[in-house]
C-alpha cells in the first residue's frame, strides 16, 4: 500500500511535469485544469501526515519541486509563477485562511494575553532588527551599503502568520494560550514592522525621514485595529439580524461572514497593512451569537424534535453535542472556501522559491549564517511570553513567508537591495518557512506527551 501511494504521488507530478509546452499558456479555460492538478497534489502532498508532519509542510515542499521542474527540462509551468488569476486566488486563500483562525480564537481571551502578545512581538521586531542591521550586515556584507543593511534588518523583522496559524489550526491547538499569543503578537509584529518598513524605505529614498511621517503610519494602524474592533461588534450584530429577515438560510450567512472577511481586509490594505490582518480581525469579532437569528440546519433540527421522548441524560448530553456545533456552525461554513484555496496558497508560495538561490556557496553560507540569527532572534521573543511553553511562542514566530519577500521586493524596487543580498533574504525565508512547522508538529507532539 505505502508503494502505490508514492507511486501515484509521483505519477501525478509527472503527469504535471510532461505536459506539453502550450498548456503553460495560461487561457481562461486551462486555469480550471491548472487548479484541478494543484489542488490534488496538494492533497496527496498531505501524506507527510503519515509520518508526523504537518500537512502544509508538504504542501509547500510539493510547490518547490512544481516551481524548480525547469531545472529537469520540464518548463511548462513556468507561467503559474506569474499567473495574475492563480496568484489572486491564492492571497484570497491567505485572508479565508486568517479570518478562520479569527473566527476559532476569542477576542475576550486575546484581551488576556494581550500585555505578553505586545511583549513578544516588540522582541521579535526589535531584536531581529538590531541584528540584521548591526551586526549580520556589516559582517557578513561589509560592501553593500547602510541602507542595504537597514532593509536586511526590516526583513527579519516580519512573521508570517499564515504558516504557524496552520500548524496550530491543523493541530487543534488554537485555543491554547500560546496559540493566541503567537496570533496577537503577530498581528502587531505587522504594524510594527509597517513602520519599520516605512522608515527604512524613506531613508533609502531621501537619506531621513521625518518624525511625523512616522506618527501618521503609527496612529492609522492603531486607529485600524481599534476601529475594526469597535466597529465590528457595534455593526456585526444589527447586519446580522437584518440579513436573517431577508433570508435565514444557511447562504445568507455565509454572505455575511464572507463579506465581513473582505470588507476587513479591504479596509486594511487602504490603511497600508496587509489584508490579512483585516481578515484575522473580522473573524476575531463575529461571534456565534449575532448569528443566532439565521435558521439551523436540517439535521439540527430533525436531532432536535427526536430528543424531545429521550432519556434526561441522553437528552442533556446530545443538547451538549448540538450546542457546541452550533457555536461552530461559523466555521463549518467557511471551512469548504479554505479547502479550495488555501492548499493553493502553499502551493504556490512554495513555487516561487528559486533553487538556483543555492547554486552560490558564498550566498548560501552567508545566508546560513544570517538564517541562525533570524531564527535566534524570533526564539528570544518567546521568552516574553509569560508562564506559557516559551519554545512554541518562539517558534511560532520565526517564519517569515510572504510578509519577508514583501520587504525585500522593495528594497530592490528602490535599488539598495543587491541581487546578492535578495538571494540571502530570499534562502533566509525558504529556510525558515520550511523548518517551523515540522519543529511546532515535534513541540506540541511532545507537550501532548508530557501533559
Amino acid at each position: 500500500m505505502r508503494i502505490s501511494r508514492r507511486n501515484c504521488l509521483l505519477g501525478c507530478g509527472l503527469a504535471a511535469a510532461s505536459l506539453p509546452a502550450w498548456a503553460g499558456d495560461t487561457a481562461a479555460g486551462e486555469h480550471f485544469l491548472w487548479l484541478m492538478m494543484l489542488l490534488l497534489l496538494a492533497r496527496l502532498a498531505s501524506l507527510v501526515e503519515r509520518i508526523g508532519q504537518p500537512a502544509v509542510l508538504g504542501e509547500l515542499a510539493i510547490g518547490i519541486v512544481l516551481g524548480n521542474l525547469a531545472l529537469a527540462g520540464f518548463g511548462g509551468l513556468a507561467p503559474l509563477k506569474g499567473d495574475a488569476i492563480l496568484h489572486f486566488l491564492a492571497e484570497l486563500g491567505v485572508v479565508v485562511l486568517l479570518f478562520q483562525i479569527g473566527l476559532e480564537s476569542e477576542l475576550s481571551a486575546m484581551r488576556q494575553v494581550g500585555l505578553r502578545a505586545f511583549l513578544v512581538a516588540v522582541v521579535g521586531v526589535v531584536l531581529p532588527f538590531l541584528l540584521g542591521t548591526w551586526l549580520v550586515g556589516p559582517l557578513l556584507l561589509p560592501a553593500a551599503p547602510f541602507v542595504a543593511h537597514l532593509f536586511l534588518g526590516a526583513a527579519l523583522t516580519a512573521t508570517s502568520v499564515g504558516i504557524t496559524g496552520r500548524v496550530f489550526q491543523d493541530a487543534g491547538q488554537l485555543h491554547s494560550a500560546e496559540a493566541r499569543i503567537v496570533l496577537g503578537a503577530a498581528v502587531i509584529d505587522d504594524v510594527l514592522g509597517l513602520i519599520i518598513l516605512a522608515v527604512v524605505s524613506a531613508i533609502a529614498q531621501t537619506g531621513s525621514v521625518g518624525l511625523a511621517e512616522v506618527a501618521i503610519i503609527s496612529a492609522k494602524s492603531l486607529a485600524f485595529l481599534l476601529g475594526a474592533v469597535l466597529l465590528g461588534q457595534a455593526v456585526a450584530p444589527r447586519l446580522a439580524r437584518r440579513m436573517a429577515r431577508i433570508h435565514p438560510g444557511p447562504a445568507m450567512q455565509f454572505t455575511v461572514l464572507i463579506s465581513f472577511c473582505l470588507g476587513f481586509a479591504y479596509l486594511a490594505h487602504q490603511v497600508g497593512l496587509a489584508p490579512i490582518v483585516g481578515a484575522f480581525a473580522a473573524g476575531l469579532i463575529l461571534e456565534s451569537a449575532y448569528m443566532r437569528d439565521f435558521r439551523r440546519d436540517d439535521l439540527h433540527v430533525t436531532l432536535g424534535e427526536a430528543l424531545i421522548p429521550a432519556e434526561p441524560a441522553l437528552r442533556a448530553e446530545l443538547e451538549r453535542v448540538l450546542e457546541h456545533e452550533n457555536r461552530h456552525r461559523m466555521q463549518r461554513l467557511v471551512e469548504p472556501v479554505g479547502f479550495l484555496l488555501v492548499p493553493l496558497f502553499f502551493v504556490l508560495t512554495g513555487m516561487q522559491v528559486d533553487l538556483v538561490s543555492f547554486a552560490d556557496p558564498h550566498t548560501v553560507a552567508i545566508a546560513l549564517a544570517v538564517t541562525v540569527v533570524a531564527v535566534l532572534g524570533k526564539i528570544a521573543a518567546g521568552l516574553a511570553a509569560g508562564p506559557v511553553d516559551k519554545w512554541l511562542v518562539g517558534w511560532g514566530m520565526v517564519p517569515r513567508g510572504e510578509v519577508g519577500l514583501i520587504f525585500a521586493a522593495i528594497g530592490r524596487q528602490i535599488g539598495v537591495v543587491s541581487a546578492e543580498l535578495y538571494s540571502v533574504i530570499v534562502v533566509v525565508i525558504v529556510l525558515t518557512t520550511l523548518v517551523t512547522p515540522p519543529v511546532l508538529a515535534w513541540l506540541l507532539r511532545r507537550r501532548g506527551l508530557a501533559s
